[in-house]
């Protein structure tokens, strides 16, 4: 890979990195924020649901006017409203003002979100888009992986309210980072790019049922990450008595799990070709999840036993989610911002109709979740299975 794609790679997943900042660095501090704003736990969840409808939603529109605009352009608005729905958090008196701030933070977040990947398309495809891909994961990875940490860290000095005036800091440092990133798309190829063509487009897409099955591939993955995110602050710190500290470095361990085997991808994909490492990887997830649950239905309440077995599902998680969000961009070029938008939105649809519907099964206990991000699995394996058959059964079925 050549030093331009390199610092191509860092910027972009500086850029990815901000939005889920705002997640992953106030998630040890939920229970004390539902204590200062005297909100219930449902209400706490409910702001990491409001976040992801706001990403999941305002992702329609980035993609189109990413291609209407140039990519640069609607990146530089959506950091505008993260930092005002950042200061809305900041300075919330009550929990109805935090749902607000969080609302607008996740419409300014999903644009360092979808327009990345369609970058990543402009300049590249396959297996050099998955290299590519793989760096800008490796970049991301510093949310996940520090965030936590450095939340519990922030929450212990500051209280909970420290952690929005960084995620504000943050954001006024991408609009630095922002101006050394290249114009991707040229103004010839936005000539032809409207809205009324970007809802077309749309309509092309979910007619496309490779597309469509490619897609929920990576979505059904990544709601069992969701589900994970809005259930584990509670399972680790109240279930199994963790401090925001012990909670945030494991959550660390197994976002590393992800972001480590993403790394592999590249020279993977050279060497077994995308679908079959697709398909290998989903099965892995969902092998590793099935043991998981059987174990814990079977009376093994162990944390360690779940943390590695977790870190197993997200490291074969972190081979597939990446991979098939390339297999989907693959023949969709010229409407990349679109397809990558459709892409998002999907994924953060679906992830919050599983956060949502969990907060009505979840107990506190670790099985509710486990069993919820074990059906994920299965339908992430199921989709792998049905779409990227491998290409001699294809032949039969088609004679």
């Amino acid at each position: 890979m050549g030093k331009s794609n390199v610092r191509e790679g860092i910027i972009l997943g500086l850029l990815s990195a901000i939005g889920p900042f705002a997640i992953d660095m106030y998630l040890p501090a939920l229970p004390s924020i539902g204590q200062s704003l005297h909100a219930n736990a449902a209400t706490v969840q409910l702001s990491l649901t409001v976040f992801f409808v706001a990403v999941g939603g305002g992702q329609l529109l980035y993609g189109p006017l990413s291609d209407m605009f140039g990519r640069k352009l609607p990146l530089y608005v959506g950091l505008s409203l993260f930092c005002c729905g950042s200061l809305a958090c900041a300075l919330a008196p009550d929990g109805e003002v935090f749902l607000l701030g969080r609302f607008v933070q996740g419409l300014g977040a999903c644009g360092g979100m979808v327009i990345p990947r369609a970058v990543v398309r402009d300049l590249h495809s396959g297996v050099e888009a998955t290299r590519l891909m793989s760096l800008l994961m490796l970049v991301f990875s510093i949310s996940p992986l520090l965030a936590p940490l450095t939340g519990s860290f922030v929450i212990q000095v500051t209280g909970w309210r420290g952690v929005f005036w960084m995620v504000l800091a943050a954001a006024i440092i991408g609009f630095g980072i922002l101006t050394t990133l290249k114009e991707s798309r040229p103004r010839a190829a936005r000539a032809g790019s409207s809205l009324y063509g970007a809802f077309h487009s749309y309509r092309k897409l979910i007619a496309d049922r490779h597309f469509l099955g490619t897609v929920m591939i990576g979505t059904c993955g990544m709601a069992s990450f969701f589900l994970y995110l809005s259930n584990s602050p509670y399972v680790m710190i109240e279930h199994y008595h963790l401090s925001p500290r012990g909670f945030s470095l494991l959550f660390s361990v197994n976002a590393a799990s992800f972001f480590v085997a993403a790394q592999f991808n590249g020279t993977l994909a050279s060497r077994l070709g995308l679908k079959t490492l697709v398909r290998r990887a989903a099965t892995g997830f969902a092998l590793a999840m099935v043991l998981l649950l059987a174990l814990f239905a079977a009376g093994f309440d162990h944390l360690v036993i779940m943390v590695l077995l977790l870190c197993c599902a997200y490291a074969c998680l972190g081979m597939t989610v990446p991979t098939s969000s390339i297999l989907a961009l693959e023949e969709h070029g010229a409407i990349a911002g679109t397809a990558s938008s459709l892409i998002g939105t999907l994924q953060f649809g679906l992830g919050s109709v599983v956060m949502a519907t969990s907060g009505t099964f979840a107990n506190g206990a670790p099985l509710p979740m486990i069993a919820g991000i074990t059906l994920c699995a299965l339908l992430c394996v199921g989709f792998a299975r049905l779409t990227l058959r491998p290409a001699a059964r294809v032949a039969v079925a088609a004679a």
